[in-house]
């Protein structure tokens, strides 16, 4: 029998040292709670230690002798009453929250519900006693030591260019990377892997959520698997998936490996729920510990939980206890794994009061205020689904945005939809309407055209409708409001002007979002061509339709891409650290003019127009030897002739999307003829 000492109820989870390990568990309604040790391979309950402490909810001891790669769970006590919001159940092992590793699979059984299924009258009032571990993963205790040795890059965020991946997917297919490391963080650590993302020019990599998930049951009984891993279960821990025998160091080593390349790691985070479910979902950590403090549950019947994410649950950040637990796992990854920020999924539940939505909630006060969190890339997820789940342009400054706005008007701007103008050169002007307020920036706008969920930018220009028969679900899961528009033929196609009409497309999404002011993301996969075969919602799809196609490699495309970052890069019009506002710049240039297509400032007659589909755009430098830039946009469907602004000097053209002006010259008040759908930059290069 392992010695039981009085402990400590700090730090939460496991903590080792030389004489044993401490643990401590937060339950503020339990009446007792039992640590379980476990053989090697977790497959025998080796030993169970009711501990005989509790300090502010926090049930707490120190096992002497219990050394790290112990495997352990907890088994909580307490009342029955789902009816009340309570669901402790003593026969389901339960997961600590504050787990750094898991092992083992989750294997689908009955018997991980805390309710008996099937049986009469209320299913979820009738207590399920039987036991749940043989079932169950297991935490294994980490010795606490820091993994990461490099320096962050602390790209400034006017510099920033992200680009959204998916650590398994990204890496599946690609040719360069041996094939017994494909789909884990070894993989992304690959030189191959770190040669690309520096030809491109990205800063920053934003991954798809890495904490440990369960896999859906409905989906694992379709044959299929939950690829995304919105679906957590272990906020500390890494998802088992993508390590390749390495242990934890293994995630360290890929981050040290593109910091030292001064590539940056966002990790997409998923804190406003868990993969327990509804009511009727598994107990398998927060439900069985204490589902009264994790979960909001709906007031009037607590048996209920009030599903803000559509999901079936919610956590309660609201909760102390909680809150904390959020804090601490996001301290853990910046501190040990070196992560450079966080894009929190769903963040509006996050920010969630009884009576709505409050931007200086604790939550974001907690972290803006917290020296190291605070000084980290914070994105927000700006929704939910929930009352006024949208909640664009109102989250506190200190947050950037995931701007669901631009990828809309965009999309259909180029497309040739009417009466959008007005709209366009906001959003290409970083949305000051939404933003510039509490002296936000423009990099609070994080623009994209497309992401993880959606079309990629290949089925974008290839598709008018979703095509996910694969997911098992007739068709009927995925946004139907897609804004895309398959350029005149449904998925692949041999018309040559067809092709080279998406190829155009593709250059003029493109070019627009990383020539917009605001911070742009990039989907992996886009500057190959990768397709999902028109599927706009991949999320069970970890195989060929969800891997990025390396084999699509577009080379031109990738250059394309390559060469607008640079562009970006090397002109400060592009990336400012202010907003807009027509306003003399410290260099005598306003920073911005709007121009119509016969050289003069737009009027406000051509603003409300509907039918002007086309704009030029002057941005000045903010530093000295620098040239004006012009951008001209063309997104209706014929050639127009455009008149260079009457500003005395002469313009060479830099990037055309149509491939016909590049490297050729226009003065002011010369005419270019810009072909339908397309766009011109041109930069200043001196007096006429």
């Amino acid at each position: 029998m392992s010695k039981l000492d009085v402990g400590s109820p700090f730090p939460l989870g496991a903590q080792p040292d030389d004489k044993g390990t401490n643990f401590a568990l937060f339950s503020d309604h339990a009446d007792g709670v039992t640590l379980c040790l476990f053989s090697a391979d977790g497959s025998k309950e080796t030993e169970r230690i009711d501990l005989q402490e509790c300090t502010n909810g926090v049930w707490h001891g120190h096992v002497g002798d219990v050394k790290a790669g112990q495997l352990y769970g907890y088994r909580v006590y307490g009342p029955w009453d789902p009816a009340n919001g309570h669901r402790f159940n003593a026969n389901k092992l339960l997961l600590d929250p504050y787990a750094r590793e898991l092992v083992g699979e989750l294997k689908w059984d009955d018997a991980l519900y805390g309710y008996t299924i099937g049986a009469e009258g209320e299913a979820d009032l009738v207590l399920d006693e039987r036991d749940s571990a043989l079932f169950m993963p297991k935490a294994r205790i980490i010795s606490p030591e820091p993994f990461t040795r490099s320096k962050r890059p602390r790209t400034p965020w006017p510099q920033t260019v992200i680009y959204e991946s998916h650590v398994r997917g990204w890496t599946m297919r690609h040719k360069l990377i041996p094939e017994d490391i494909r789909g884990t963080f070894a993989a992304f650590g690959h030189p191959a892997a770190i040669e690309h993302l520096q030809k491109l020019g990205v800063t920053t990599v934003e991954f798809l959520p890495i904490h440990a998930y369960v896999q859906d049951r409905h989906l694992l009984e379709r044959g299929l698997s939950n690829f995304w891993g919105y679906n957590t279960i272990g906020f500390f821990a890494p998802e088992s998936r993508y390590i390749d025998g390495g242990g934890l160091p293994e995630i360290a080593g890929a981050i040290d490996r593109l910091h030292e390349a001064g590539i940056e790691v966002i990790l997409d985070v998923v804190y406003n729920h868990t993969a327990e479910g509804n009511h009727l979902g598994p107990t398998l950590s927060f439900k069985g510990i204490d589902n009264y403090s994790y979960y909001r549950l709906m007031p009037d019947d607590k048996r209920y939980y009030d599903d803000l994410t559509g999901t079936g649950n919610a956590v309660d950040t609201n909760h102390p206890r909680v809150l904390q637990m959020v804090l601490d796992s996001l301290r853990l990854w910046a501190n040990v794994y070196g992560v450079d920020g966080f894009r929190f999924d769903l963040a509006l539940t996050l920010g969630r009061e009884p009576d709505g939505f409050n931007p200086r909630h604790a939550f974001f006060n907690a972290i803006l205020q917290d020296p190291v969190l605070g000084q980290l890339k914070l994105i927000a997820e700006p929704w939910d689904v929930g009352p006024g789940g949208y909640q664009l342009g109102n989250f506190p400054a200190g947050f950037s945005e995931w701007n669901g706005d631009y990828r809309d008007v965009v999309r259909e701007f180029w497309m040739g939809a009417e009466g959008l103008l007005p709209s366009f050169a906001s959003r290409f002007a970083a949305s000051s309407d939404l933003f510039n307020e509490g002296r936000r920036r423009p990099w609070s706008s994080v623009n994209f055209v497309t992401a993880h969920d959606g079309f990629t930018l290949e089925d974008l220009v290839s598709y008018n409708d979703k095509h996910n028969e694969a997911n098992g679900e007739d068709n009927r899961d995925g946004a139907d409001d897609n804004r895309s528009w398959n350029c005149g033929a449904e998925g692949p196609t041999d018309d040559p002007a067809i092709l080279a009409l998406r190829k155009r497309q593709k250059r003029n999404l493109i070019a627009t979002l990383l020539l917009s002011q605001g911070v742009p993301m990039l989907l992996a996969g886009d500057e190959l061509d990768n397709s999902q075969g028109g599927n706009n919602n991949a999320y069970c799809q970890d195989n060929e339709i969800g891997w990025v196609d390396w084999t699509r490699d577009d080379p031109e495309l990738t250059a394309f891409v390559a060469k607008v970052i640079a562009l970006r890069k090397g002109r400060s019009t592009f990336a400012r650290a202010e907003f807009l506002t027509g306003a003399r710049t410290k260099l005598g240039q306003r920073d911005v003019q709007w121009f119509g297509t016969g050289g003069a400032r737009m009027t406000d007659q051509e603003w409300a127009d509907p039918h002007v589909k086309c704009l030029a755009v002057r941005l000045a430098p903010t530093r000295k030897n620098e040239p004006a830039m012009l951008v001209m946009l063309n997104a209706s469907h014929v050639d127009v002739d455009f008149v260079a602004p009457g500003l005395g000097g002469r313009w060479r053209a830099v990037l055309d999307t149509a491939e016909a002006a590049e490297g050729k010259t226009l003065v002011a008040n010369g005419h270019w003829t810009m072909p339908g759908r397309s766009l011109v930059v041109w930069e200043q290069t001196g007096q006429a």
